[in-house]
């Protein structure tokens, strides 16, 4: 018996992490830095608690609670959202609160793609929320001020005007006291496409509130990013964050959707699929691109929700395909991305909180969490980013998205795209793989309905109430007309079955049954990954196994 794909209980877990790993002493401030390895272990504080965690922990609690159904964590919701409408300055930007621990007050551009796409879902879901609605006008007014317009190519050859919008920012850091300071930088590099994150969130804002600024921003920095930044080669393959690259790709292709420019879906695509080839077949991502030895690299849970959120994006293009990849990644490296066992955690809770860095229960309460660095097989737990704040806040979109996905209405036919167990008001659908080859479907009322049929299941048999049915063919989906109360069934033989695939350096064996990754060999350390198989004995590390190293592990002045 293996384990089975089970996204609300992830998203519970993920819940129970954000709910917890906040500071009441600073009104449910999170906390983004976790060191799970030191001894006792310990969360502490810094500056991006109150930059992109305030926006990127309330959409993802916002994801998780609207997947589970519950008001259950109101709570942490509301003081998030009093964060998130705090410290707004000049050009409508949102700038850190001064904590004690905050070093200078500053608005950096890639951290409004995570505060952008917060105030969005308020006011989608608020529509009379007067301060949002505010707030993200504002916010993407002041980015149009702010940007540098390139209206003219000045060449040996003469001087060109330019069709399109072209905008760039000047610098990736804006200072609160001080604007535009070309002598100091976020020393992240790459500062064309890191700012350009919040393509995305642009692209989102015209499509609520069809907000002509918000698509004008989103071309002039679409088109920059495309050309003149030279970011991309003619094969849009890049050298670097892999993050802010697809979550770019992310914007382009929501864009030509939008406006019906498929040349912005085609880069998009492009993007997508280049990160494609980077990756393994289940869902483990570098977090850099040509940058490292690809044996140094690990993988961020926030690229990992960057593939799913563009293949989401592409389906609605017509690309169908991008299902099997939503699929795989979510029900594999996702999952397994996730922390569910904290045995190995030293906890004192004779230390008083105090400072910033909180002691109290992290084991128990670090349950739920994203890493933001794994090994294809295991996750480091002395590696800075075991566990990391960005990871818990991106992980639930995607989380949220393969629920909205799993079973759609596709051209009328209600279809199971990404199989496990669901229920609603209009049906219950449920999943044997990856232990039997059986995927039912029981509808509330009359309908065409059926499932999406992949490379995997060989042989499908359709059948209704239990009786072999005739079933259409169209494309990939198979389906029959159903009157209130059936239940079709597709079955499929499923076997254990194995390949060789070189990830990171390494070459493994991949066990997998159906869609699913079961085992893989060899097998990694400290927290090994991919222990699906429920009859034998699960290997997790002891407080001994796991030795802290020091702050140094973790950067200068444990900044993000």
């Amino acid at each position: 018996m293996y384990e089975f794909f089970d996204p609300a209980q992830s998203t519970k877990l993920v819940h129970h992490y954000i709910t917890n790993m906040v500071d009441p002493a600073y009104d449910n401030l999170p906390y983004w830095l976790l060191l799970p390895n030191k001894k006792p272990a310990e969360a502490a504080h810094c500056r991006v608690d109150d930059a992109e965690l305030v926006g990127s922990w309330y959409e993802g609690l916002c994801c998780a609670m609207e997947i589970l159904g519950t008001n259950e964590g109101e709570d942490v919701r509301q003081s998030l959202r009093r964060h998130l409408m705090k410290s707004w300055g000049e050009h409508g930007l949102r700038f850190c609160e001064k904590y004690p621990w905050t070093h200078t007050v500053h608005a950096s551009f890639h951290e409004m793609g995570y505060i952008l796409p917060a105030i969005n879902l308020i006011t989608a879901q608020y529509p009379d929320d007067e301060e949002a609605e505010k707030r993200a006008s504002e916010l993407v007014r002041g980015m149009r001020e702010l940007v540098i317009e390139r209206k003219v190519r000045t060449f040996w050859s003469g001087d060109f005007e330019e069709t399109e919008p072209i905008y760039e920012f000047p610098n990736d850091v804006y200072l609160k006291y001080g604007g535009f300071d070309l002598t100091r930088h976020t020393g992240r590099g790459e500062q064309a496409i890191r700012n350009a994150v919040v393509l995305h969130a642009l692209v989102t804002r015209y499509e609520i509130k069809n907000d002509p600024a918000a698509l004008e921003l989103a071309r002039g920095l679409a088109n920059y990013v495309l050309g003149p930044s030279r970011y991309f080669n003619y094969k849009m393959e890049f050298f670097g964050h892999v993050h802010s690259a697809v979550w770019f790709a992310c914007g382009l292709i929501k864009l030509g959707r939008l406006t019906n420019e498929p040349r912005y879906i085609e880069k998009g695509k492009a993007i997508t699929d280049y990160a494609l080839s980077l990756s393994s077949t289940f869902g483990w991502l570098p977090e850099y691109a040509q940058w490292h030895p690809i044996s140094e690299e690990h993988c961020e849970t926030c690229c990992i929700k960057d593939i799913i959120v563009a293949a989401d994006e592409l389906i609605k293009c017509g690309y169908t395909e991008y299902y099997d990849v939503m699929n795989r990644f979510a029900r594999n490296q996702l999952m397994e991305n996730q922390v569910r066992y904290t045995g190995y955690v030293t906890v004192d809770n004779n230390k008083p909180d105090g400072d910033g860095i909180t002691y109290r229960d992290i084991d128990k309460r670090m349950l739920g969490g994203f890493t933001g660095g794994s090994e294809p097989n295991a996750i480091s737990l002395s590696r800075f980013r075991s566990i990391a704040g960005c990871c818990v806040g991106t992980a639930p979109v995607a989380l949220k998205t393969v629920w909205d996905d799993a079973v759609t209405d596709c051209g009328g036919i209600l279809t199971v795209n990404i199989p496990f167990d669901k229920k609603t008001a209009d049906y219950e659908m449920t999943s044997g793989v990856p232990n039997e080859g059986k995927i039912t479907l029981r509808v509330t009322k009359a309908c065409k309905a059926g499932f999406r049929v992949y490379d995997w299941m060989e042989a499908p048999a359709f059948s209704v109430n239990g009786q072999d049915t005739s079933a259409v063919r169209e494309g990939d989906i198979l389906y029959a007309e159903l009157k209130a109360g059936d239940e079709a069934a597709l079955t499929f033989p499923l076997e254990t079955q194995t390949h060789k695939e070189n990830v990171r350096g390494v070459d493994f064996t991949v066990f997998t049954r159906g869609c699913d990754v079961v085992d893989l060999s060899p097998r990694g350390e400290h927290v090994r990954l991919y222990q699906r198989n429920l009859d034998e004995p699960k290997y997790y590390p002891t407080p001994d196994d796991v030795v802290y190293t020091g702050a140094a592990n973790y950067g200068p002045t444990q900044q993000k």
